[in-house]
């Protein structure tokens, strides 16, 4: 997987969706300098490698995950919903190594997380970091925005987590890794410590990531105290012993993510209920500088619905598509995820491969990197080859059996082959 820049190649297959503009039939397209060269239709000018049947499309954006998880065998159970699963993945990490061998483990996750995610299209990854190790991210594989997370309800707790975050945005520059901040979420993140690491990450430039929304229980914790949150945290030992902590609810926190140059709301699973008429107002409000991740399976398994991208879509907000972690999901698949929307009926192949790619770099602030294919653009590229003879190559792109035959960052294979 050694990224390398030759004298240039020029491919020619069955389709290329270019995503910002129409899919061409019979089409080629030139890669020089890691770089987008030219694309056509037809006969391409000069040698060529035939690629038959294959669909050629930007490399697919995973908005949103957890990396860390990656070397998680299969998913932890769903029962109980949100606050039962937490439960389980705190104990899953408080089971681990720590010191040395901790950040070995992350360091090995992290790495199969890029591979298996390369192995499926993906060239650009908004990965939600709770341990920032900058050398975990090699180069030869996709992109990655590091979202570093933030969590603490009491002052101690958030004093502590401010300055760690705070120094490792700061670590994460000086690498050359484009960074971001994520206080976790409105039952984890108290407004004091939200509010300053937001702060920090707007006067750097960098965009922001929070879950929001995504239980019921987080509406009935916020404004109350009480609930499966609450006593999640008591048994957790995070809910502080002395005065409550100061929450906001997701309204608030929108708000405060529309301050900064871009943001993700994560999930936003029931922001199209009643009880988030506001929040879901604000949302739209600030579309032009805020957007939704959803991750559709992981939804489901947790929540027994699918998110409300229909909702989302009517109020012109920006949609992208993330897989959350191994840790509720089977696999780290885009493609699986397009393809429950749309089996589903939320949305037709061609808008989720829109939320897969423009939408998703847009949601990572690195649309001037990825997202569709043009001359002068970056040559990230997803080939597929489907299984079946291709009509319409964004339904082929979705098709269970279409398989991902290669994954070019800059013009160099990180996965699979052309041949």
């Amino acid at each position: 997987m050694t990224l390398h820049r030759g004298p240039g190649i020029t491919l020619r297959a069955g389709h290329l969706l270019p995503i910002g503009a129409d899919p061409i039939a019979g089409g080629w397209i030139r890669l020089a300098g890691g770089q987008i060269a030219a694309l056509g239709r037809g006969v391409p000018p000069g040698p060529a490698v035939d690629l038959g049947d294959a669909i050629i499309l930007p490399g697919l954006v995973n908005a949103h995950t957890h990396l860390e998880f990656s070397d998680v065998e299969r998913p932890l159970a769903g029962e109980g919903g949100l606050p039962g699963w937490i439960g389980r993945i705190v104990q899953l990490r408080r089971d681990r190594p720590a010191g040395l061998a901790a950040a070995e483990r992350i360091r090995d996750a992290i790495d199969a997380g890029l591979r298996e995610s390369a192995a499926c299209g993906v060239t650009l990854v908004g990965d939600i970091a709770t341990t920032v190790l900058p050398a975990a991210y090699r180069p030869d594989g996709p992109r990655v925005r590091v979202y570093r997370e933030a969590l603490g309800l009491s002052a101690a707790a958030g004093a502590s987590a401010q300055a760690a975050a705070i120094r490792d945005l700061d670590r994460l520059v000086a690498a050359g890794l484009p960074a971001g901040i994520s206080p976790h979420a409105p039952y984890s993140v108290a407004a004091p410590l939200g509010q300053t690491v937001l702060q920090s990450a707007r006067h750097r430039g960098l965009p922001a990531a929070m879950h929001l929304a995504e239980s019921e229980a987080e509406a009935e914790l916020v404004p109350h105290g009480t609930g499966p949150f609450r006593r999640l945290l008591e048994d957790l030992g995070a809910w502080p012993t002395g005065a409550a902590p100061v929450l906001l609810p997701a309204a608030e926190w929108i708000s405060r993510l529309a301050r900064g140059p871009r943001g993700i709301v994560v999930h936003g699973t029931f922001l199209a209920t009643p009880r988030h008429e506001e929040a879901l107002a604000r949302l739209t409000r600030h579309r032009d500088r805020l957007c939704v991740a959803v991750c559709p399976r992981t939804t489901e398994m947790l929540s027994g619905v699918l998110p409300p991208v229909a909702t989302f879509r009517a109020a012109g907000i920006r949609v992208a598509i993330g897989t959350d972690s191994r840790a509720s999901n089977p696999d780290l698949s885009v493609l699986a995820e397009c393809r429950r929307l749309v089996d589903a009926g939320l949305c037709n192949p061609a808008e989720a491969l829109r939320m897969a790619t423009l939408d998703g770099a847009w949601a990572v602030m690195l649309e001037h990197r990825a997202g569709f294919l043009a001359p002068g653009r970056p040559a990230d590229l997803a080939i597929l080859r489907p299984a079946r003879p291709c009509r319409d190559p964004h339904e082929a792109a979705l098709d269970p059996a279409t398989q991902v035959a290669a994954t070019l960052r800059r013009g160099a294979l990180i996965a699979g082959s052309l041949a």
